[in-house]
């Protein structure tokens, strides 16, 4: 089974911050310990950065939850040039 990784780049966006904001973030008590540093720099897992989420920025879950709801898709247009 693999696992989900997340970069900071992809940690400052689940956030909505700054990259020096999410390098802040990441070097505090309480933040998880990285999966891995690669060249790229570290990683974390994804469940790992989400269960932060959930203890710290309630409100994002919020958000993540309404995003993932499925809308209905709108109906095909009909091909005008027919």
């Amino acid at each position: 089974m693999s696992k989900e990784l997340m970069s900071l780049g992809e940690v400052r966006r689940r956030l909505g911050i700054s990259r020096q904001r999410a390098d802040q973030l990441s070097r505090r008590a309480g933040w998880p310990a990285p999966y891995a540093r690669l060249s790229i720099g570290r990683v974390w897992l994804t469940e790992d950065i989400e269960d932060w989420i959930k203890r710290n920025r309630p409100a994002l879950m919020q958000d993540k939850v309404a995003q993932e709801v499925k809308r209905p898709k709108p109906p095909l247009r009909s091909n005008p040039a027919e």
